[in-house]
């Protein structure tokens, strides 16, 4: 089956939390409806050239997609054409995870929900710009059970300065000890944006070292509880895998919707790349009128395309080929050995962006002191 992941990004938010630079807005809510109706619009010309296959995989993100009426949602999701089996995401927050909206998620077709969470304690939620109650947690994660949902991920941010390595821990330990705990979690290093309040603000700023401590121990707590680790941020019980990030770092191909979405080939047309209009009214207004809403695109390919396939296999416990990587001191306890491929230890994971720098394109050929890469010799090796 050729796989294909839809994107559709949904803009809107009651509140912009203190590290978000993603393209959301919480002025835009009387755009909403029309909205909707043009990221129908746009996946009806989209699949009806024929050009495309169904897809497999749907993700709805933000933004915050819980914020948009779930009717309006379903209507989009039904203009998808999907295969059988496809899977389909929804952000949402804890505090818009009503039993009704749920309900109406899973009817339309919805097999999988994402809960932005980032913390179960108090003081560390009002130091992310986060405002919903704790306890909103169990009961969304509760209502996904009664609505017949049984894949589920939590999203964590840790590193905040307002935190302790037991808040850490606590917030970890809440998620796994619920009565319906996520098959699937994320936790991401919180990352200081530019333009963002958090950004003004260098007092609030994490430290790497101590994130790198929080990394540590989420992923030990994580692995005690039976879930592997299938990419530098994300978990999972086996077969809790989520399908749609599994497009993301294989470079497959995948179609975004709506406002400031990317969409990739990674079939025939390998490579190309490309990305909507940034802003939700400009998006409606392109759309209603008949143009394309695609604001630029560029072309990845030779040696650059090999690369980012490695740096992206490099986060997953696929690891890379090892001749990918130099024999070289500096990546010794960063990188372990399995059969011929080269994988991330714990501590290659906190330093994954160094160790991607040192990735190289094709294996070296030719005598000591003469060695030519892949790439040089015009030849680039498919990357498994």
């Amino acid at each position: 089956m050729t796989e294909l992941g839809v994107y559709v990004h949904v803009p809107f938010c009651r509140h912009r939390c203190d590290y978000c630079a993603f393209a959301t807005y919480t002025d835009r809510d009387a755009l909403m409806e029309r909205y909707a109706a043009a990221c129908r619009m746009e996946l009806e010309r989209a699949f009806g050239t024929g050009d495309l296959p169904a897809a497999t995989s749907v993700f709805f993100g933000g933004g915050t997609p819980s914020r948009m009426p779930a009717q309006w949602l379903a209507g989009i999701l039904s203009a998808v054409p999907r295969a059988s089996g496809a899977e389909v995401t929804v952000e949402c927050n804890p505090e818009d995870a009503s039993s009704d909206r749920l309900v109406t998620y899973q009817e339309a077709g919805v097999t999988r929900m994402s809960f932005g969470v980032q913390s179960t304690v108090p003081h560390v939620l009002v130091s992310l710009g986060r405002r919903h109650d704790p306890e909103s947690v169990g009961r969304a994660l509760e209502a996904a059970a009664s609505a017949g949902f049984d894949r589920v991920n939590v999203d964590l941010i840790y590193g905040a300065v307002a935190e302790t390595d037991e808040d850490w821990a606590r917030s970890v330990a809440d998620v796994l000890s619920l009565p319906h705990p996520p098959g699937h979690l994320s936790a991401y290093a919180l990352s200081v944006e530019p333009g963002t309040p958090l950004a003004r603000d260098a007092s609030r700023h994490p430290d790497d070292d101590v994130q790198a401590t929080r990394y540590e121990l989420a992923d030990a707590m994580l692995a005690s509880a039976g879930y592997g680790w299938e990419e530098v941020s994300n978990w999972a019980l086996p077969g809790q895998s989520c399908r749609h990030n599994q497009l993301y770092w294989s470079q497959g191909s995948y179609i975004g919707i709506g406002s400031a979405a990317h969409s990739h080939r990674g079939d025939a047309l390998a490579g190309k790349r490309w990305w909507n209009v940034r802003t939700p009214e400009r998006y409606v207004e392109a759309v209603e009128a008949g143009r394309s809403p695609v604001a630029g695109e560029e072309h990845v390919a030779g040696e650059r395309r090999v690369l980012e396939r490695l740096m992206l296999s490099l986060r997953t416990p696929a690891g890379v080929p090892q001749w990918a990587l130099p024999d070289d001191d500096c990546l010794e306890g960063l990188v372990e050995h399995s059969g011929e491929r080269a994988v991330l230890t714990v501590r290659g994971r906190l330093l994954a962006n160094a160790v991607s720098t040192m990735l190289r394109a094709g294996p070296v050929a030719g005598p000591p002191g003469a060695a030519v890469s892949g790439a040089a010799a015009g030849r680039y090796p498919a990357v498994p």
